[in-house]
């Protein structure tokens, strides 16, 4: 005969105190395995929404995955241009995009100052870049930029201190704020855009950083590398979008497993935790337990209301740290090197938070429960 489901219940109701900070305990746990997976998640899901699988980026081959790092010529995008065929060409306008792109130290008004991504860029590059949305203001001009989503979080600012209207300084040049911009929750929301001659004219070069290509369901990427093999002249080479930000997916892999063993490693500590305080809570209750296999009540019994009175408890805690996290957490700014990107609670990381949770409930109360039952009834009763 099993005890009654309210029998656990009113025991947590019992010692309030107790009860409380197991709760909070266990809360925080859960609440650490929240932030870790949510901030594996929002990387992952960064590098994945990242890429364009009809875009070919062209760049230095000395630069190897860096493409801050990389420097090609400027008449690079003409040759691709007249060699390579299978580019999408609408309204006169060739779908090749030149850019600059590289980090330099922003200042704001405030006079804070932070590492920035910066792209300069011309009209054709929102055509490449099909998943950038202005969502405020406009493109910019002479002396402007655009800012991305994320990029004050990459700054280390406030979202007023780069609102349109403001100023920020980098390059030895003021700049004005003409729009916002987002993309999906691609990299590229940490970035500021310029247009590309003003960025080349402030940082005093003539030279790109890569070449973005839209190709036509009849381009070829194999054609465009092909080009950049036989023109070693050129020293550049070619590769699709989407492979570029998979490679980075394998480049930021440890971070990813180190990140999974942290999320490991602070559910061992909240099991550890969760031993230590049903230890003292048993420990007081070895009268209770005993009296209760006296009258009849056999030891699986008791064992299985212990541990539903830890996965109540676990549950409960679990549930709150839910609500905060969906709350406060999701969509969370973080700065990475990479740029910035938000965290993300998704079902994935809802399903092993509260799955930690639930298991540190029956891990933690099994083994004082089985201890507290291992003494005999007559001593246990005596016991003080």
């Amino acid at each position: 005969m099993l005890l009654p489901w309210e029998y656990g219940v009113r025991n947590l109701a019992r010692r309030p105190l107790r009860t409380l900070l197991t709760l909070i305990a266990l809360a925080t746990v859960v609440m650490l395995v929240f932030v870790v997976v949510g901030f594996i998640r929002g990387l992952e899901r960064s590098l994945s929404t990242s890429g364009d699988d009809d875009v070919v980026l062209v760049y230095s081959v000395n630069s190897e995955e860096n493409i801050e790092n990389s420097a090609i010529a400027a008449q690079i995008p003409a040759l691709l241009t007249a060699s390579v065929g299978g580019t999408v060409s609408r309204f006169g306008m060739t779908h090749v995009s030149p850019e600059l792109y590289m980090g330099t130290r922003v200042k704001n008004e405030l006079d804070e100052a932070g590492l920035g991504l910066v792209r300069g860029v011309t009209l054709a590059t929102p055509l490449v870049r099909r998943s950038v949305r202005l969502v405020e203001g406009s493109w910019p001009r002479a002396g402007e930029v655009i800012v991305g989503r994320l990029a004050a979080a990459k700054l280390g600012s406030s979202e007023d201190a780069i609102a349109l209207g403001k100023t920020l300084e980098f390059e030895g040049k003021q700049w004005t704020v003409s729009g916002r911009f987002a993309s999906g929750g691609s990299a590229y929301e940490s970035e500021i855009w310029c247009r590309l001659e003003d960025f080349q004219a402030a940082t005093k070069r003539q030279d790109l950083s890569l070449v973005a290509m839209l190709l036509s369901p009849e381009g070829s990427a194999g054609e465009v590398s092909l080009f950049c093999k036989e023109r070693t002249d050129l020293e550049i080479r070619a590769i699709r979008e989407t492979d570029y930000y998979a490679s980075l997916q394998q480049h930021y892999r440890p971070v990813r497993l180190l990140a999974w063993s942290v999320v490991v490693m602070v559910s061992a500590a909240g099991i550890f935790a969760g031993l230590n305080m049903m230890y003292g809570a048993v420990a007081g209750r070895v009268r209770e337990i005993a009296t209760l296999q006296a009258v009849g009540f056999r030891r699986r019994a008791i064992v299985l209301s212990l541990v539903q009175e830890g996965v109540l408890l676990a549950a409960s805690g679990s549930l709150l740290s839910g609500v905060l996290a969906l709350t406060a957490l999701n969509g969370m700014a973080v700065r990475f090197t990479m740029g910035a990107f938000a965290l993300r609670i998704d079902s994935v990381a809802i399903l092993i938070g509260c799955g930690v949770g639930v298991l540190l409930g029956v891990v933690g109360a099994l083994p004082p429960a089985l201890k507290a039952l291992r003494s005999e009834v007559a001593t246990s009763l005596k016991s003080v």
